[in-house]
């Protein structure tokens, strides 16, 4: 059998987004209690997920989002991260801007608390894939379209999606200039 170097960049890729799920999980926690939740997107579902982005960008009057989906249809797949809302229920913590957990969820807020927990579980991640020399991007975008179709539990509210790639050039820097954040 001889394995092409295009095979061997897919499951390469595939098998870091698995290390990365993992890295996520075992991520440190502020808190104690484990809100984060991921998935691998490819196939078919990751077509779905690029047309999702894409009528959202096209809803908003968003570029950057439409270009985004552009990236992770050339992506291999994307790992989804998202985190459970759910609130600690503490009499007083103001983490997240309100006073408890009863006046944060009747504003129809995050716990400080689950999104900070999300943002040490991308972080750590995303260092599995540059340690594997793994081509990423962290998307806003991605995340929004996947919770829109429904790719997370419905309790997950915040969702980033990181799309991978292997090239030797990466397709997630230098993308149009016209698209830059506002």
């Amino acid at each position: 059998m001889i394995k092409t170097m295009e095979q061997s960049e897919r499951d390469a890729v595939l098998t870091v987004a698995d290390l990365m799920v993992t890295a996520a999980k075992t991520a440190p926690k502020g808190s104690g209690r484990d809100t984060v939740v991921a998935a691998v997107v490819t196939g078919e579902e990751k077509k779905q997920l690029a047309d999702a982005m894409r009528k959202i960008g096209k809803e908003y009057n968003e570029d950057f989002i439409v270009r985004d989906a552009g990236n992770v249809d050339s992506s291999i797949c994307v790992v989804l991260i998202g985190c459970i809302d759910s609130p600690f229920g503490l009499g007083s913590c103001g983490f997240c801007g309100f006073e408890n957990c009863a006046q944060m969820k009747k504003a129809g807020t995050n716990c400080a608390f689950n999104v900070t927990d999300l943002g040490i579980a991308i972080g750590s991640a995303v260092s599995v894939a540059a340690d594997h020399r793994i081509d990423n991007r962290v998307m806003y975008s991605a995340g929004k379209g996947a919770i829109k179709i429904g790719f997370l539990p419905r309790d997950v509210k915040v969702c980033y999606g990181i799309p991978l790639n292997s090239t030797s050039k990466s397709i997630y820097f230098d993308r149009n200039p016209g698209s830059v954040l506002r």
